[in-house]
């Protein structure tokens, strides 16, 4: 079978209602499973919806990140019920709100300013006590703690502007704002993978493979374990008909994520395009196991039962191909 690229995109489809987004693309673009979404709504950590907007993308990409932090569902529940108290009432203040997990709590920052997620108040927040008192040490002590500082405001605007360039691809904004924003979130802060992952997939969508290339493989080099990164490379090299690489960056994301549906479904193709059938079938197997409904379940429901048929037609074993010096590890 010919592989058609087009059949599972990276790129979201066109939506008629401009900034609706229906449930299956909210869990493909943050990488979230449909159980472990249905699960939230049970706990009621996040509303139950059928289109979601963009800002309650960025809701579920914020409990995401916390629960991968550890913080627990009932901290978390806290934690969102008195943010959305205090933005129904304070709704100016909504752009300038950190949530985040801090030791064995979950911090909601509004501006310069801490939320008592338990009372619902503000309250005075000690890290900037701390920072007036610099000026009363001696000139050692007080050169550290400014470097601290310096460190902490970066990381904050980095986070402002690694949202900002979310939000501008989101409303299909320029690529060379959306480039800004991300290359202003890496600069602030060089340790942040994402930023230049999706940096990288900016310049992907351009055609720029080159740059593309360039962006995760500093990703790797910052995160090694940053399985959307080595996703995204499996794709890259995918797009430039280079298998090999494809396939060894495929599977370095399924090391580190066994459950990457999107990976198991661009290795089905891999495989069967190599007609490679008995690995084709294991990997829309398990796709099929972690998406049953969408759009794309659809079709390696179909792909599956092709092969399947064909095997029996042919009456003998599918032949594995084994590429030399590449050995897959589930």
């Amino acid at each position: 079978m010919l592989r058609d690229r087009s059949q599972h995109s990276t790129t979201l489809p066109e939506r008629e209602t401009g900034g609706s987004y229906s449930r299956e693309d909210a869990l493909r673009l943050l990488k979230i499973d449909n159980r472990q979404l249905r699960s939230w709504e049970r706990q009621q950590i996040v509303p139950e919806l059928v289109q979601y907007r963009f800002s309650d993308l960025l809701l579920l990409k914020r409990i995401a990140k916390l629960r991968a932090e550890k913080a627990p569902p009932k901290l978390i529940k806290q934690a969102q019920r008195a943010l959305l108290r205090w933005l129904k009432e304070v709704p100016q203040e909504h752009e300038d709100v950190q949530v985040y997990k801090d030791g064995r709590h979950v911090r909601v920052q509004i501006g310069k300013q801490r939320l008592d997620p338990v009372s619902g108040q503000l309250v005075f927040d000690f890290a900037e006590e701390e920072i007036s008192k610099l000026l009363e040490l001696p000139p050692q002590a007080r050169k550290n703690g400014e470097e601290i500082t310096d460190k902490l405001r970066k990381k904050i605007e980095a986070d402002y502007w690694f949202e900002r360039g979310l939000e501008l691809e989101q409303t299909g904004a320029p690529n060379d704002r959306v480039i800004e924003a991300y290359q202003k979130a890496a600069e602030l802060d060089p340790r942040s993978a994402a930023a230049v992952v999706n940096l990288g997939t900016v310049f992907f969508h351009g055609h720029a493979w080159a740059d593309a290339e360039k962006q995760y493989k500093k990703a790797l080099d910052i995160d090694p374990d940053y399985a959307l990164a080595h996703f995204n490379l499996g794709n890259l090299y995918d797009e430039q008909d280079d298998m090999a690489n494809a396939l060894h960056h495929y599977l370095e994301a399924l090391r580190i994520h066994p459950k990457y549906a999107d990976v198991h479904y661009n290795l089905a193709l891999l495989y069967q395009g190599s007609r490679d059938t008995l690995n084709a079938m294991r990997h829309w197997r398990a796709y099929l196991k972690m998406d049953a409904t969408s759009e794309w379940a659809q079709i390696a429901r179909r792909e599956l039962r092709n092969l399947e048929n064909a095997m029996v037609l042919e009456g003998k074993r599918p032949r594995l191909v084994v590429l030399p010096s590449r050995q897959e590890k589930i």
